[in-house]
């Protein structure tokens, strides 16, 4: 008692957490999206929550900011029991969310966006002179530099993170929630977004990461909570764990996080390019003047980063897309305009196509997934009766692909709209791969999806390489494209800058040619 008196000192209270959800859960219909979860997310951290696609993570997330109700559970901010029944009511509370696709005005400038909905009044003028002061501040402070002026559609995918960053920061959000934030990166821009989180943290905001990709985890967060199926499995400092560790919670069974693939056995020439160019819309010369090869039994990994004319390339080898130049596929000429030259006619000299956006390009997501599945197909014999679509058969054909690629929920009856990323992924990934293509076109194979149905895309993709097929994979993902690549080619300015074997070389001198600089500087 004596010496309390003596030191005069009282202990320090902990603060509250910042984000306590206790108990939550989730239904829709008979599938239980979230099942009385409880987390803590502790003030002036970043934390991750990893699962599998279809785990529950941005259900979740989605509670939180008001877009869905939870059936049963608590919310509390800082301490307080806090009702978000609506988006107004997350902002009110302190939140911000930046989703994995941005919710901006394309012919809007980063201005107009950032005050959209958050208009001082019925004049514009003043909100837009006020939102420039403190856009000013705000950039200065965290290292958000972008032109207010701009708009949305002439800036890269990079700045227009930043103005949803900036859009939740200007409504004062002091916790952000973040969707797979760097599915649309490149990796300098992911790590340039990693910066800017770590000074969001250091200025005291609570930043919540979801993610499937354990090395970001590993890098930018504090404490990382897993998912698996709807319940929350674990929750564990990030200094504690490993990635291999935070794998197996993720899917429940011990992962290979490398691709697994004996050495290619290269046969003759399947897909032959000379002298492609490929101009775009806007008159804009994308590809300029490139020769490739692809052998049957290998794997050409095309390396760089995006907007530098690998999509424009995958397009005209999948009929999307004219070009000028000779392209051959098993000796054939292949038609780059006019009669011949689309998707159709493409898939009828055994080339199937793996598109880069599944959403746009890939599904049409208000359609069930057994009419996706025979999108491009449809008019193969086992679809038919006769003149007509031998619905049936088809149905079970989709249940069998669903079955033998993990699709879940396996429903053939479910829009694609309502399948996660990467079961939406799998579904395209099934539907081609299965065609037994002699060529097969991969645009971003696993772009926004897990761990687990990584692990898997990567198999078929090597196991397709096994039967002897051809494989052109365009990929952002440096990593992807050394487990892969048979052989790697690096584009930048509609250029091929050069060809490397993956064990004759390294992130340093593909991030060189990817830059521009030549092959010799390299």
């Amino acid at each position: 008692m004596a010496a309390d008196r003596d030191t005069g000192r009282q202990e320090a209270v902990a603060p509250p957490p910042a984000i306590e959800l206790r108990g939550i859960s989730k239904a829709f219909g008979p599938v239980q999206a979230n099942k009385d979860i409880s987390i803590r997310v502790m003030p002036g951290t970043i934390h991750g929550i990893i699962g599998e696609n279809g785990a529950g993570k941005s259900t979740l997330m989605s509670i939180l900011y008001g877009f869905y109700k939870a059936d049963k559970g608590e919310i509390f901010i800082s301490g307080e029991k806090t009702q978000i029944p609506d988006s107004q009511a997350a902002i009110a509370a302190g939140i911000g969310m930046v989703f994995q696709h941005f919710k901006l005005v394309q012919n809007f400038t980063v201005l107009e966006n950032i005050v959209l909905g958050a208009e001082d009044g019925r004049l514009l003028k003043p909100s837009l002179a006020k939102a420039r002061n403190v856009l000013i501040e705000l950039e200065t402070e965290y290292g958000l530099n972008v032109d207010p002026d701009a708009r949305i559609e002439d800036i890269g995918v990079g700045k227009q993170q930043r103005v949803e960053i900036l859009k939740a920061l200007y409504r004062q959000a002091e916790i952000l929630i973040l969707d797979e934030p760097t599915g649309v990166l490149t990796p300098a821009e992911a790590d340039q977004l990693f910066r800017i989180l770590h000074r969001l943290k250091d200025e005291g905001k609570t930043i919540i990461l979801i993610t499937h990709k354990l090395r970001e985890i590993m890098e930018a967060t504090d404490t990382v909570s897993v998912m698996r199926r709807g319940e929350m499995t674990a929750t564990v400092k990030t200094s504690e764990t490993s990635p291999e560790h935070l794998a197996e919670l993720m899917v429940g069974r011990k992962v290979l996080l490398q691709v697994d693939k004996r050495p290619a056995s290269p046969g003759k020439p399947i897909l032959e390019i000379e002298n492609l160019r490929v101009v775009d819309d806007k008159g804009v010369e994308r590809v300029k003047g490139i020769d490739l090869t692809v052998r049957a039994g290998e794997i050409l990994g095309i390396a760089g980063v995006a907007g530098n004319g690998q999509s424009e390339l995958l397009e005209v080898l999948g009929g999307m897309r004219t070009g000028v130049g000779t392209i051959r596929v098993s000796g054939a000429p292949l038609a780059l305009s006019g009669q011949g030259s689309d998707g159709q006619a493409r898939r009828d000299q055994q080339i199937a196509h793996v598109p880069e956006d599944r959403q746009s390009e890939g599904l049409i997501m208000e359609f069930h997934a057994w009419e996706n599945v025979a999108f491009g197909y449809h008019r193969d014999d086992i679809y038919r009766s006769g003149m007509l679509m031998n619905n049936a058969a088809l149905r079970a054909d989709t249940e069998a692909k669903m079955e033998r690629f993990d699709v879940r929920p396996p429903d053939p009856w479910l829009a694609a709209k309502n399948f996660s990323g990467g079961n939406q992924q799998k579904i395209v990934v099934a539907r081609e791969i299965e065609r037994n293509p002699e060529l097969l076109l991969v645009g971003q194979p696993t772009r926004g999806v897990d761990i687990g149905a990584i692990e898997f895309i990567h198999k078929q993709i090597v196991a397709l390489r096994d039967q002897g097929k051809a494989i052109l994979l365009v990929s952002v993902e440096l990593e992807e494209i050394f487990s892969l690549s048979d052989r790697i080619a690096v584009m930048f300015d509609g250029h091929i800058m050069g060809e490397r074997l993956p064990d004759q070389t390294d992130e340093k001198e593909l991030g060189l040619l990817m830059a521009g600089v030549s092959g010799e500087a390299a």
